[in-house]
């Protein structure tokens, strides 16, 4: 097959490989078309407050200082005299987004949602702030427009700052709250004097929204044990009060307001969110005013974890919901319609109202979460086969109309006991069958997709066999490859006829068909096949299962190793004792002990707390300063040099380079004293970052070409950009990995010479841009199987090594604090993924090298990469989560992409 068929057919597998796992798994549970669903009877509150205070933890608002006091006061006062609380327990990914998205609209958001930097709508979908009568917001701009532009109407009105003061430098940021404070009492100044206001926030089913920020962003900046992260909990605690005294003020303390306070999600020790650690995902939850029940007194009370002792508030009711859970309460509260997408459950213990009241509200969410599971199960109907559709069996027609006329009925009988308790099982039965049909399709279609990419790791392995290795030499009957031919046309007709009758997506026939094509060219190389099977059966039976089982451990390890980083190292620990299973330590020592002592010492970092958790800017000094080091050395190796004239242009950009790495190990240090007394980040500082990020892309290209010089100033380019984005360890990484990578291009020259196959000159007079004599190439060896696996190995320790890539959770925003301290998603997420390429870099260049001393071309070492890659790609595709933090989801599906890009 022509090269560019090859690279273009692989290039269309691999994306439709990579579009099926969001086809497959992260398609939106939405449905839309269902009616509004209200409870009948009149409600307790004409309008409710919601304050979301971001990034609070339920431990530290509850939580008594070492004298006794509350952290906050007036929320505690609330607690024991005047209202109900609780923990709110988030689902993962505990991120702003779709932490918000569960309280307002009552949904656990499908996770593709972070592609739009969770500030627009991946999918449209209803909220309590669509259902009521106005609404009106104050704070982020990160958040509030998300829920504006979502609505149906004009009646969602937002008041955000820019997103400038969302600043991790700032001297204070508490001023984020404080703005929302101020602007809210400005508001109902101003509605006393403007008639059109003051009747508009005096209708019925109207909402408030202070989404407070200022804990969040210091949280991130000071971490939440910090003076800074507590006193802003008091700042809030005092802010409420005034509002809520205010608003009582106003509305003449008619009782017609009720008030909530929650967090979207919380945050660990480190200051960082995204996963399911309970500092993250247990949130605070206060109720109290019009509908809310007062506190209940108990004497005793049982949960697993120990919290209400530690809290002292043992003796009042703790009344646990999930996330979801409040937006029907919300709706109850005030009488607008359950949100249309909402999965939540209406908390009944929060109510104080009548058995009556509590049984019709129960019924209504009932119906509207039963409406969406009768949506689902239409539209899946219609895309099936009468024969072939399965219905979900716990909830047939009949059951559901017999569940609501019980239901009904016990009401009318006022056994409200009974109807709610009926009710719930309706809504537990209603959500499972959701879930089914959301996944109906699933099994279905990954087992086509996986057809598909059997067949093209197969076809792959055929190629190298045919034409890398000289161990087949067959060609094509022409008689056997037309009817073959035909017999695959006449199955991707059939294939897409019994598509077209079932009205399924386009998509649906890519994933179909594209096994056809593949698995044909498969089948044409039976030859190649017969070939193959002749070799193994001749070879020794004891060898070829060794081969196997080595080859197996292998690809498990490094599967493990996206779930267990010390899998790393017990994999780093094997290699260093490689040199000694091959007896290369008898040809060359040095060599060999640099191999061991660095693949010993890189194990380590695997075992290091991830990135983020203890930030030690002493480290990357220490970075900085062995970088220089070596670069001096280097220095004076080519000024000494007698061999060779030194180009003045080389010695300048050797220079230059170690000025950029002193400039970088300064900008660190200055950045984080300057942030540290609360001084911001000096322009100059965020200048020389940027400028030394830019120059690191294409510094490297003027070096000189010959292999170690041009390695050495890859490295040094590199190294700056990595120490300004650096707080600890994590600097120390790629010097490690790059003197080991230097150590295995020269432990590769060694294995050939010690197989007598190396017919090439001394490394130092190597050079990259010779043009390379394709006659001079080898045939494939079984030990060029091992050399790629090492490459793979090297790759995923570069992205594993000092923590979970795959996770935000793992992502300190302290990292970028060189670059910018404002927030911005995308920015941020730039740097780094910058961040994590550098390792990938450096291990792809080496790779290139060992490539060419081997005597070998890049397109075999590629195909056996490709398939190792492919291979762990399925694993991986059989373990992809839809649900989950960052890190559940993403360690699951990374691997997907990295086949992409190797392919």
């Amino acid at each position: 097959m022509n090269m560019l068929i090859f690279i273009v057919a692989g290039l269309l597998v691999h994306c439709v490989f990579l579009a099926s796992i969001f086809d497959i798994y992260f398609t939106s549970p939405l449905v839309h078309g269902m009616t509004p669903q209200r409870t009948p009877l009149p409600p307790p509150a004409k309008r409710l407050v919601l304050f979301v205070a971001d990034g609070l933890r339920a431990d530290t608002l509850y939580e008594l200082d070492d004298n006794g006091t509350p952290q906050a006061p007036y929320l505690r006062n609330i607690i024991e005299y005047k209202g109900s609380w609780g923990v709110s327990h988030t689902h993962v990914p505990t991120e702003s987004r779709p932490g918000h998205v569960a309280l307002i609209a009552g949904f656990y958001e499908d996770v593709s949602a972070v592609a739009k930097g969770w500030k627009e709508n991946p999918v449209e979908f209803d909220s309590v702030f669509n259902e009521s009568k106005y609404t009106w917001s104050w704070g982020s701009p990160d958040i509030l427009p998300m829920f504006a532009k979502g609505a149906s109407g004009d009646h969602v009105y937002t008041y955000c700052y820019t997103a400038e003061k969302e600043d991790f430098g700032a001297q204070d940021a508490t001023k984020l709250d404080t703005w929302v404070f101020d602007h809210v009492k400005n508001f109902f100044q101003a509605a006393r004097s403007n008639q059109t206001l003051f009747s508009k926030v005096n209708e019925e089913k109207v909402v408030l929204f202070l989404h407070l920020l200022g804990i969040d962003t210091n949280g991130h900046a000071h971490r939440p044990n910090s003076r800074e992260y507590k006193d802003n909990i008091r700042k809030v605690d005092e802010g409420i009060n005034d509002i809520v005294s205010m608003l009582e003020d106003f509305y003449g303390n008619d009782g017609k307001t009720a008030f909530i306070l929650t967090s979207d999600h919380g945050m660990t020790d480190w200051g960082s969110h995204g996963t399911g650690h309970p500092s993250e995902t247990l949130t605070p939850l206060i109720a109290w005013g019009a509908g809310v029940n007062y506190p209940q007194k108990v004497t005793s009370q049982f949960f697993e974890d120990d919290f209400l002792k530690e809290w002292k508030l043992e003796k009042w009711k703790r009344l646990d919901v999930n996330q979801a859970d409040i937006a029907p309460l919300m709706a109850s509260l005030i009488g607008v319609p359950f949100p249309l997408n909402s999965v939540g459950i209406l908390p009944l213990d929060y109510l104080n109202n009548s058995a009556h009241f509590k049984a019709e509200s129960i019924f209504t969410n009932a119906v509207q979460i039963l409406e969406q599971f009768k949506i689902k199960m239409t539209q899946k109907k219609e895309t099936t086969l009468s024969f072939l559709f399965t219905p979900f069996q716990l909830l047939s027609d009949t059951e559901q109309i017999n569940i609501l006329r019980k239901a009904r009925s016990y009401i009318h009988q006022e056994k409200y006991h009974e109807a709610v308790s009926l009710c719930k099982t309706l809504i537990s039965l209603a959500l499972e069958g959701l879930s089914y049909y959301h996944t109906y399709d699933r099994l279905f279609l990954g087992i086509s997709v996986v057809m598909g990419f059997v067949g093209w790791t197969s076809y792959v392995i055929l190629l190298i066999v045919k034409t890398h290795t000289g161990l087949s030499r067959s060609t094509h009957d022409k008689a056997s490859t037309v009817l073959l031919l035909y017999g695959f046309a006449a199955i991707g007709i059939l294939i897409a006829f019994f598509l077209l009758i079932q009205t399924c997506p386009w998509t649906y026939y890519i994933y179909c068909l594209l096994p056809v094509p593949v698995w044909y060219a498969v089948v044409k190389e039976f030859r190649v096949i017969q070939d193959l099977a002749s070799l193994v059966l001749v070879f020794p039976l004891g060898q070829s299962i060794g081969f196997l089982v080595a080859g197996a451990l292998g690809i498990e390890i490094l599967v493990f190793s996206f779930f267990y980083r010390s899998t790393l190292t017990f994999g780093l620990i094997a290699f260093a004792g490689w040199p000694l299973i091959t007896r290369l330590w008898t040809q060359a020592k040095v060599t060999t002990l640099s191999w061991t002592l660095l693949c010993l010492l890189l194990a380590m970092f695997p075992l290091m707390p991830v990135v983020g958790r203890e930030p030690n800017i002493s480290l990357v000094t220490v970075a900085g300063l062995v970088i220089l080091l070596i670069s001096s050395f280097s220095l004076a190796c080519l000024c000494k040099s007698k061999n060779k004239y030194v180009p003045k242009k080389d010695l300048t950009i050797l220079l230059f380079q170690m000025l950029s790495i002193a400039l970088s190990t300064y900008v660190v240090n200055s950045t984080h004293s300057s942030l540290h007394h609360k001084q911001g980040l000096p322009v100059i500082n965020q200048i020389i970052s940027w400028t030394t990020l830019a120059s690191s892309l294409f510094v490297p290209l003027l070096s000189p070409t010959f292999f170690f010089q041009r390695l050495l100033s890859i490295l040094l380019s590199l190294m700056s950009p990595y120490l300004l984005l650096s707080t600890g360890y994590e600097a120390l990484f790629p010097l490690v990995l790059s003197g080991l990578m230097f150590s295995w291009i020269y432990m590769e020259k060694e294995v050939l010479q010690h197989y007598g196959d190396s017919l090439k000159p001394k490394l130092a007079v190597l050079n990259f841009s010779y043009t390379t004599d394709i006659t001079q190439f080898r045939q494939l060896h079984l030990d060029d199987i091992r050399r790629s696996f090492f490459f793979v190995f090297f790759i995923v320790t570069a992205f594993f090594g000092t923590g979970n890539i795959a996770s935000v959770n793992s992502f300190d925003p302290a990292s970028i604090y060189c670059f910018l301290t404002v927030f911005n998603p995308f920015v941020m997420g730039g740097l780094l993924v910058w961040k994590i390429v550098i390792p990938f870099v450096l291990v792809s260049c080496a790779f290139e090298a060992v490539q060419v001393t081997t005597q070998l071309s890049s397109k075999s070492l590629f195909l056996i990469v490709l398939v190792i890659s492919d291979i762990m790609a399925l694993h991986f595709f059989f373990l992809v989560k839809d649900y989950g933090s960052w890190l559940d989801i993403g360690t699951r599906s990374k691997f997907m992409q990295e086949s992409c890009w190797k392919g």
